[in-house]
């Protein structure tokens, strides 16, 4: 079978090398378009569910929505366990599927059985994560203030209303989240005394402010042939709008929010900071990954729109990227690259050496580069990327090995022939 495969080839030398330079052109093609990572990405298939409750105690969170999300999602297809973590005012179920299941099929599954998950009152419907895997923190950034003119409420409401939703927009980006500062809040604080005296309770007051902060329709009055759009205008904008709430009357007087409580501007209750260069507290921001998209394209998209932000942002509010997987894959690579160059040369001085024949030392080290490009293509088709572990992985002395036995089994036979 060998033999006949060897005078097929020789029979038609210009088949074979033309097959053999497509074979090499479509290697260097899919060279290009391999994907660049410095480590490969192990992450399991996973989905994780969010459900914040801020009132609850983690025993609470445990029993009230840990546990019926963990039942809800109980011998769905594919799946290998499941795992919680349930903190003061919020709960996060990770389950974990079969590598065979699709990221896209899993989430759908999921999302059908919380659909008819039942919560209590006044808790936040379970949201998914993004579709990220451990891996998937690919750049950080932080947002300060280098006069110290706008404050860290300030520096968090820029992040989240400004650079936030620009950075969601770069292909490959799946989440963005913010670390530290202050979430502006309106805060109604409500007098126990005035309850008291006006004879109200805290619902009360709850339920004028849901039902006074709304825009609502009022259908169309048709006059003369003309349609005129009614519409009621209730969404408040203002501390003042927020005070002038009527609550209920009393003996025929309106009871306004002013009269049963304070308004004023705070923030969401802090659970963390961050600070940076030793200055004081910053904004951080965090970008993830979308599964199985190429770091090293994303990082540089989303550094460049960073830059054209810039000009939009107060001038003296300055983004710093504190951490970006680009540079991590530049060390790796250049590191890949110096072990391979070193690793070649050595392995072609010693087949000169061994072989003693210029020729047939060349003709076994063209294997090295050939059989890499064969591997490039089988790499990218298992969506393999190219980072430390795969290309490290690489032993040019098996790579050689077969070339080297044929090289010196044809010196051989040409050396007898020769006598």
């Amino acid at each position: 079978m060998l033999t006949r495969l060897i005078e097929m080839s020789l029979r038609n030398r210009v088949l074979v090398i033309l097959l053999f330079a497509i074979a090499c052109a479509a290697g260097v093609y899919r060279m290009i378009q391999l994907p660049i990572d410095a480590f490969p990405d192990t992450t399991p298939i996973q989905v994780q569910i969010n459900t914040v409750a801020p009132a609850l105690s983690p025993e609470e969170i445990e029993q009230q929505i840990t546990l019926p999300v963990e039942l809800s999602i109980g011998g769905l297809p594919g799946l290998q366990n499941v795992r919680s973590v349930s903190k003061f005012g919020f709960s996060q179920v990770v389950a974990t599927f079969d590598d065979d299941i699709r990221i896209i099929d899993a989430r759908q599954y999921i999302t059908e059985r919380l659909s008819a998950v039942e919560l209590p009152d006044g808790v936040g419907r379970p949201e998914l994560g993004p579709i990220a895997t451990g891996l998937g923190e690919v750049f950080h950034y932080v947002i300060r203030s280098e006069t110290g003119e706008h404050s860290i409420e300030e520096l968090r409401t820029i992040h989240d209303w400004v650079i936030k939703p620009e950075l969601r927009k770069v292909p490959g980006v799946a989440e963005v989240n913010s670390w530290g500062g202050l979430e502006r809040q309106y805060h109604v604080v409500v007098k126990p005394e005035a309850l008291i005296k006006f004879g109200f309770t805290l619902e009360d007051v709850l339920d004028a402010l849901r039902r006074n902060n709304a825009n609502v329709g009022g259908g169309q009055i048709v006059t003369s042939g003309e349609a005129r759009v009614v519409r009621g205008l209730a969404r408040v904008a203002t501390i003042g709008e927020i005070e002038n709430i009527v609550v209920a009357s009393s003996d025929g007087t309106p009871v306004r929010i002013q009269d049963v409580a304070e308004v004023e501007i705070g923030s969401e209750i802090r659970r963390g900071a961050v600070s940076a260069y030793g200055e004081g507290e910053v904004v951080l921001g965090l970008a993830f990954m979308l599964m199985g998209e190429n770091s090293r394209v994303v990082t540089e998209e989303l550094r460049e729109r960073l830059e054209s932000l810039a000009p939009s942002l107060p001038p003296d509010v300055v983004v710093d990227v504190v951490y970006d997987r680009t540079l991590l894959v530049e060390q790796v690579i250049k590191t890949v690259e110096h072990n391979l160059v070193i690793g070649a040369v050595l392995v072609i001085v010693v087949l000169l050496i061994i072989l003693g024949n210029i020729r047939a030392g060349l003709l076994v080290a063209v294997a090295i580069p050939i059989s890499m490009l064969f591997a490039v293509q089988g790499m990218y088709e298992f969506a393999i990327a190219a980072s430390l572990l795969s290309l490290g992985a690489i032993d040019f002395g098996i790579l050689v090995d077969g070339s080297v036995v044929m090289t010196e089994a044809n010196l051989r036979s040409l050396k007898e022939r020769q006598r």
